[in-house]
């Protein structure tokens, strides 16, 4: 990070996290996070407000993840995230109401996945050590086609969901889940294959 320069772009920012290193804390690489992480405060705010027309909230959206998402995403506000930079969505996803996404590390949702109520999707990690406990440690969350995450799910960094699995409400997974399975419990474990 010292050889970086004060000023961090976004494209900086995102191959910085993406590349899985530590953020150190204090550094123009964290400041850049902070910004960031006030400017989603911002757009989360007019999302959460008032009422908006689906449309609406697929044009507010698409300006606090920074891409178009398309004509059948859905999603039921309120929602936050502290970054928004970092998620991908892909066509057909839903996001029911009161979700909060950590993405600096990097959130991806493949085609016709379903998030229930509440869900939390977390990418980051601090540092263990008492001495570089402000440090940061991404990790992205990678969440298959067609996946249902039930409602009050906490998904940790660096977790992978197959596609076609089943996240029972209140699981917190902390390990990934292969396709075509139902997890649940805490910490989430495997309950049945689907069929």
């Amino acid at each position: 990070m010292s050889d970086m320069d004060e000023k961090v772009t976004l494209e900086q920012f995102l191959s910085y996290l993406d590349s899985g290193k530590e953020v150190e804390a204090n550094t123009p690489m964290h400041k850049f996070m902070t910004f960031l992480s006030n400017e989603a405060m911002k757009i989360t705010s007019e999302l959460n407000k008032d009422y908006h027309e689906p449309e609406e909230v697929r044009a507010i959206f698409s300006k606090l993840i920074g891409k178009k998402v398309d004509e059948d995403f859905g999603l039921f506000p309120p929602f936050y995230t502290d970054c928004g930079k970092n998620i991908h969505i892909g066509k057909g996803v839903f996001i029911n109401s009161g979700c909060r996404f950590q993405d600096q590390g990097g959130i991806t949702i493949g085609d016709g996945s379903l998030i229930g109520h509440n869900a939390v999707l977390a990418t980051l990690n601090h540092n263990v050590s008492v001495a570089k406990r402000g440090n940061l440690i991404p990790a992205p969350i990678n969440i298959g086609r067609n996946v249902w995450i039930g409602a009050n799910v906490t998904i940790g960094p660096g977790i992978t969901i197959g596609d076609g699995a089943i996240i029972g409400a209140g699981a917190v997974v902390v390990k990934d889940v292969e396709a075509n399975t139902i997890v649940a419990g805490v910490p989430a474990k495997f309950i049945r294959n689907i069929e």
